[in-house]
């Protein structure tokens, strides 16, 4: 395995330079984020390229956002093929309004165009399992194994698989070692990210609250993961890819969060 990080952190700063500070900090490669309105120029790296990543609602009930939405994911799904980077990472979306069946049907329709599209360029689709959360419902359906397992039956094409990420199946009590387990055919990309629980606020909430105020993202190492099992669980059904490191600690500066994520994760993948 290869350790990376999500270069969402870094705003606006220049992409090769960003590049360049990865590649003599330690880290492998870089997952490059790349939302509408912004150009790249993604030759001559000094790091590996681990995926293009865009995470907008790709089922949005706006169907104007929804077609540009997929417009940006096109665009990207050619940049891929193009730089023979061969994945991107995106959301499934969903209807907050809608329960996840109603989604799940929305996607059966929507979807399969989607990843046909990608699969004829030679590229992969690796959905986030970010519920994206809002009252009654998220904006990711792809939160859960009944919904992994419900996208792979409508589209059982290996260029779908998931950009599997523990954080956020630690605080919906989602077992992430089993969940390894389970779908590792399908794990095409991994983030590294940690949650902290906050146990006075939740005992004031309740799970009602749908993790507000009592969860919180970390970078690894300062929060529930144990990243050594999960690691191990990676290694154990072959999954050799890259640890892209999302930094959302709001506490500790960009630089320094990914220098502490390097030192806490770089053991483990030796």
């Amino acid at each position: 395995m290869k350790l990376g990080l999500l270069t969402a952190a870094f705003g606006e700063r220049p992409l090769d330079d960003v590049a360049r500070w990865a590649a003599g900090s330690g880290f492998d490669a870089i997952e490059v984020y790349w939302p509408p309105g912004r150009e790249l120029d993604l030759t001559d790296m000094p790091v590996e390229i681990s995926a293009l990543a865009y995470y907008p609602n790709n089922l949005d009930p706006d169907v104007a956002a929804r077609e540009a939405a997929h417009a940006h994911l096109r665009r990207l799904i050619d940049a891929a093929a193009s730089i023979e980077v061969g994945l991107v990472c995106t959301f499934a979306g969903a209807d907050p309004s809608k329960p996840l069946a109603e989604n799940l049907e929305e996607f059966r329709r929507v979807w399969p165009p989607l990843v046909a599209y990608a699969e004829e360029r030679g590229v992969r689709i690796a959905i986030e399992n970010c519920p994206m959360i809002s009252w009654p419902g998220g904006t990711n359906l792809a939160y859960c194994p009944a919904a992994w397992e419900a996208m792979v039956e409508a589209i059982p094409s290996p260029a779908l698989g998931l950009n599997l990420d523990p954080s956020h199946l630690v605080w919906l009590e989602v077992d992430y070692e089993r969940a390894v387990r389970d779908y590792g055919e399908r794990i095409l990309h991994v983030h590294a990210k940690d949650t902290e629980i906050r146990t006075d606020e939740l005992y004031l909430r309740s799970i009602l609250s749908l993790g507000v105020g009592w969860q919180a993202g970390r970078i690894p190492g300062r929060g529930e993961v144990d990243w050594s099992r999960f690691v191990s669980a990676l290694r154990d059904v072959g999954y050799d890819g890259v640890l892209s490191v999302e930094h959302e600690d709001h506490d500790i500066d960009v630089e320094a969060g990914f220098l502490l994520a390097r030192d806490h994760l770089g053991p483990l993948l030796v």
